[in-house]
This record gives structure tokens, C-alpha cells and sequence, in this order.
């Protein structure tokens, strides 16, 4: 099981900031220059007074302290503190257009890789597990939000701070300052590196969190499978596996980050010794005062921070590169299915249909259906039938258009379907899937999305006509009753019927179900089954099933295997020829065949036992 999960997380990434990255990034800040303008120059003015403070109480030792001036001592207090309240002010404002930047450029984000993702087709999301789209709407664009304000915000405040102390440094002591400045390329070299090997280690680890986000989401989906074999003991093994890699990770980089500051601390050392050396020694000779030996060591000391923070920004930029190059890749990928520039809104579909000639496979490019031809008249019922895997699916999803013929075509009114909008196309076919899925919501909710402008009324006679109505007002708040997280508060067959009102009230040209009865027990068999009827009345319908009670009074049975037609005609017919669908018949169906009379020349009852 190990082996097959999907990682949602990329592997490790190599990436580098490019122009055509770099030019995509800042484009998600233009329209929102002003308070990217806004904040950087706070966070710049901050920075530059961060290091006055320093200035200043050098100032106090040499000009005021020493020479024992109190009232040059409480004038620089004075300016120390008005200072410091301009600070306040200044943080409060970069960090309240922080906020509201990072938030717009996360929103932008999000809602442009939403919107994009529901405009790809089907095979996309076959091909790409949810995990990993998820993390794109949301991790990967939080990334990026982050490097786009915080990171910023870091970087400038280092570069400006580094800048701001070394001009105070030079301008006291310009040769000191040149040796303090020579030690910033040796801290900067020392924290990238560090970065980089702690990087490295928190990835694994962040690979070892999502396959273990995995396996939590698969025993907590199965476990009634997982309780039902007794899979407790195995599983536990398999997730000590996972868990065991992720601490080996996170206790290197744990480690690795412990030893950091120390190792700066030990290069910055040797700078403050220096410092002390050279400074007391012109101090002795009047060259040096005390306050400028405190403030090169003040300022020594501030400038490990900035460093640091560099360096994360620098080993964050890495991250952020790469969840950029995975966001755009998402919302530059077209979909496979899309509207043809000279399409147009199909009035209706009302009309004959057509598969003319029609192949198709999926990315592994084994054929699924080979040469399928099949004219539908309107108002015609048509149920497919066949072996698991023979094409009957395929066919429906063609026919919505979830995807296209690789050869071939679907004609409707006499028009390629490709010359109609994806949009008037599909919103004019119903279709009732064999797992039903609802949303998490009321009822009324529910029903409601096949027609969002539908009245209250209508959607009550959509659940009266599907017979969803008696069930519905047995629940104590009726159809304000919640339907929990996917249905899962309502049985299988109930969210089935509410499917059904949904389809109902969306009042399509073209009906589709798909093995929607296969779950559920006689009675509510029956209920669907009456539902259907009435749904299925002047409208073209194709009806994917299994049992007997449900494809016997289609108009044409057709018997769908290796993605070709075997055969095609009414049950009768069908019956008659004793060929693929009588096989199918007498083993899927034996069970029915007490409840059904059929009148031909060989009854039931002579119909070899399966």
C-alpha cells in the first residue's frame, strides 16, 4: 500500500527564480502596488530607525553620561522616546498593510486556480490525485502570498538594516566599520549553507507529513473495510513506518537548526573580539570613545539577526519558487475539452442523436470503444448493458461531453456537437450517478442546485416527482434537514432520490443514468423507479443498469462488449436470439425472473439455470 500512495507534496525541488517566474510574481502585486508601496516604505523607515536607537545611545554614554551632562542625557531620552513612538506607529502600519496585502494577493490566487480548475476537463482530475490539487488552492498559493509580503517585508528590513548600521559604523570609525563589514559574507555564506541542509531535511519531512495525511485519509474513509479484516495491526505497522521517517527528518533538522546560531555566534565572537582589541587600543590614544565601543558591538550583535533572517527568506524563496512554478503550470494547463471558437449556444437537444463512427481511449491508449455507431430518435429510451468495463460508461460521458471521440463524432440535430458551447450543451442533460454525491448542506440545498433560480414550490414537486417527498417530511426539520458532510447522514438510498429531484428540477433535454439503482434495496428500487418514469417522459434517455425491472421497458436494450455493439433490440428480441444479452440475462438476472412473466415462444421457465 506504501508503494502505491500519491504523495501530494512534489518531490524535492531545484528550483531557480526566473524572468518569466519572477515577471508572473510581481504581476499578482500590480494591482495592488499602492499598498505594496505603502508597507516598504514603512518597513524601510523602521529599519533605518532601529539603528538611529543605537546612534543615540552612543551619543548619551560620550556626550552626556561620561563628561556628565544629565540634561544632554534627558534631551536624547527625549528624542529616544518620540522616536520609538514613531516606530510604534510605523509597525503598526506595516503590519496592517502586510495583512491586507498578503490576503489579496492569496484571494487573487485561490480564485483564479479555482475558477481555472473547474474549466478543466474530466481527465484531468483522473489523472491528478485531490490531495495534490488541494494544496495548490491552498498551501502553494499561501506560499506564495507569504514570500510576497512577509518575506519582503524580511528581506527589506535586513538589507536596509544591514545597509543603516554599517553607514552609522563608517561614520564613526571607518576602519573598524570596513572590518565588521568584511564578517557579513562569512555569516551569510555559514546561514545559507545551514539553510539549505535544514531545507533539505524539512522536505523530507514535509514528504513523510503527506503521505502520512494519505493514510489517515484512507483508514478514515475505509474503516469499516479496515474493522471488517482486522487490518488494525497491519496498518499500525505501515503508519510506524511513515512516522518513524518524518522524526528521522525532523530530528536532523532540528539538530541542524540548534547548531546555527551557535556557529554565528562563535564566527561573531572573533568580530567582537577584534572590535574590543582595536578599540581599546585606540581609546587609549583618544581615538575611540566608550560609546562608540558599545555602539560597534551593539551594532555587531543587531546584525546577526538580519543575516539570519536573509538567509531563511533566501532557503523560503526555494519553496515559494517552486509552489509558483506548480500554481502556473495548474492555471497554463488548457482543458482537453473546451468551446470551439465558432461554437454556439444550442437552442435545444432535443433532436436525433447520433454516434457516427466513434473511437476512444484514454491516456493509456488501449481502445475502449472501436467503430461505435448508434442513432438515437428523440424521446427514445436506450439502456446499455454489458460486462464491467465494456464502454457503457464511456458512452454516456461522450455523450456529456466529459470528453470528445478521438475519432469519429457525436452528432445532435444534425450538427457536430462541437459546434455547441460546452455550457448550453451540458446544462440541458440530467444525469443520476451509481454513488450520489450531495453537498454538505439542507436538503432544500441539495435539490436546489439543479436550478438555482427555482422557487420553493418547484422544488418541492421535483422531490414529489421523484418520490422523495414522503421521506423528506418524516425528517423533523423536513427539507432544512442537514444531509451532514457528502450525505453521509442519509442512506444511500435517500441521497439517491434527492439526486433524482435535483435531476427533476433541472428539467433536462437528456437523461442519464448511471447503475443508479445498483445500491439500493426493492422499495426504494421502486421509488426510483417510478421517479425515472416520470422524468423520463418525450425525453431521450439512457439508462446504464443491471437489473431486469429497470432496462425491460426501454424502447432499445443495447449490449455494449469490448467497446463495440454485440447486439440491439427490444428485451423481446433480444430474449429470443439467445445470444449476449440472454447470457446476461440468465446470470445476472435469474433472481428476477420469478417476478417477471414473459410471453415468447420459450418462457423463463425453460431458460437454462445460470
Amino acid at each position: 500500500m506504501l508503494d502505491e500512495m500519491i504523495e501530494i507534496e512534489e518531490e524535492e525541488h531545484t528550483s531557480q527564480l526566473t524572468t518569466p517566474t519572477f515577471n508572473r510574481i510581481a504581476a499578482l502585486v500590480k494591482p495592488h502596488w499602492r499598498w505594496m508601496a505603502g508597507f516598504l516604505a514603512a518597513i524601510m523607515t523602521t529599519a533605518v530607525l532601529d539603528a538611529c536607537f543605537t546612534y543615540i545611545n552612543k551619543l548619551i554614554i560620550d556626550q552626556g553620561i561620561v563628561p556628565g551632562k544629565f540634561n544632554l542625557v534627558l534631551r536624547y531620552a527625549f528624542v529616544y522616546g518620540v522616536i520609538q513612538m514613531a516606530e510604534s506607529g510605523l509597525f503598526f502600519i506595516c503590519i496592517y498593510l502586510v495583512g491586507i496585502l498578503g490576503e489579496r494577493i492569496q484571494y487573487d490566487l485561490r480564485k483564479s486556480t479555482f475558477n481555472h480548475l473547474q474549466d478543466l476537463s474530466l481527465s484531468y482530475f483522473s489523472q491528478n490525485a485531490v490531495g495534490r490539487l488541494m494544496a495548490r488552492v491552498t498551501s502553494d498559493s499561501g506560499r506564495i502570498s507569504n514570500l510576497m509580503t512577509w518575506g519582503l517585508l524580511d528581506m527589506t528590513w535586513a538589507i536596509v538594516s544591514v545597509f543603516s548600521s554599517t553607514v552609522f559604523m563608517l561614520v564613526i570609525n571607518w576602519r573598524l566599520g570596513l572590518i565588521v563589514f568584511s564578517i557579513i559574507p562569512i555569516l551569510m555564506l555559514i546561514a545559507i549553507n545551514f539553510r539549505k541542509s535544514i531545507l533539505k531535511e524539512f522536505r523530507k519531512s514535509r514528504r513523510a507529513n503527506s503521505r502520512i495525511s494519505g493514510e489517515y485519509n484512507q483508514n478514515f474513509q475505509g474503516v469499516r473495510v479496515v474493522k471488517a479484516l482486522g487490518r488494525e495491526q497491519e496498518n499500525l505497522r505501515e503508519f510506524s513506518i511513515l512516522t518513524d521517517t518524518m522524526f528521522r527528518a525532523s530530528y536532523r533538522a532540528a539538530w541542524l537548526s540548534a547548531l546555527f546560531l551557535p556557529t554565528v555566534q562563535i564566527v561573531s565572537a572573533f568580530a567582537l573580539g577584534a572590535i574590543v582589541w582595536y578599540g581599546g587600543l585606540q581609546s587609549q590614544i583618544g581615538a575611540f570613545t566608550v560609546g562608540s565601543i558599545n555602539a560597534f558591538v551593539s551594532y555587531l550583535t543587531f546584525m546577526i539577526w538580519p543575516v539570519q533572517d536573509l538567509a531563511r527568506v533566501y532557503a523560503d524563496m526555494q519553496n515559494s519558487i517552486a509552489s509558483a512554478e506548480r500554481i502556473f503550470k495548474l492555471i497554463d494547463t488548457p482543458p482537453e475539452v473546451q468551446d470551439r471558437p465558432f461554437a454556439v449556444a444550442a437552442e435545444t437537444i432535443r433532436g436525433e442523436l447520433e454516434f457516427d463512427h466513434v473511437d476512444f481511449y484514454y491516456e493509456d491508449r488501449s481502445p475502449i470503444l472501436t467503430d461505435f455507431s448508434l442513432k438515437v430518435k428523440p424521446g427514445e429510451t436506450i439502456a446499455l448493458v454489458g460486462p464491467t468495463g465494456g464502454g457503457k460508461t464511456t458512452i454516456v460521458n461522450l455523450l456529456c461531453r466529459f470528453y470528445e471521440p478521438k475519432n469519429g463524432c457525436i452528432i445532435i440535430n444534425g450538427h457536430d456537437y462541437t459546434e455547441y458551447t460546452l455550457h448550453s450543451l451540458q446544462s440541458r442533460i440530467g444525469i443520476v450517478l451509481q454513488t450520489p454525491h450531495l453537498f454538505s448542506g439542507t436538503i432544500r440545498e441539495n435539490i436546489h442546485y439543479g436550478q438555482l433560480g427555482a422557487s420553493e414550490g418547484e422544488v418541492e414537486e421535483a422531490a414529489r416527482v421523484a418520490g422523495a417527498h414522503d421521506f423528506i417530511t418524516s425528517f423533523e426539520k423536513g427539507y432544512d434537514q442537514n444531509v451532514g458532510e457528502g450525505g453521509n447522514l442519509l442512506s444511500v438510498g435517500q441521497k439517491q432520490l434527492i439526486s433524482l429531484a435535483r435531476a427533476v428540477l433541472a428539467k433536462p433535454e437528456i437523461f442519464i443514468m448511471d447503475e443508479a439503482t445498483s445500491s439500493v434495496d426493492t422499495l426504494t428500487e421502486a421509488l426510483i423507479q417510478k421517479g425515472m418514469e416520470a422524468l423520463m417522459q418525450e425525453r431521450t434517455s439512457f439508462i446504464i443498469a443491471h437489473r431486469l425491472s429497470t432496462i425491460r421497458r426501454a424502447d432499445r436494450i443495447v449490449v455494449i462488449e469490448a467497446g463495440r455493439i454485440a447486439e440491439m433490440g427490444t428485451h423481446a428480441e433480444l430474449l429470443s436470439k439467445h445470444g449476449h444479452y440472454y447470457r446476461l440475462y440468465t446470470q445476472q438476472f435469474k433472481f428476477e425472473n420469478a417476478e417477471y412473466t414473459f410471453q415468447s415462444p420459450q418462457s423463463p421457465a425453460s431458460l437454462p439455470a445460470a
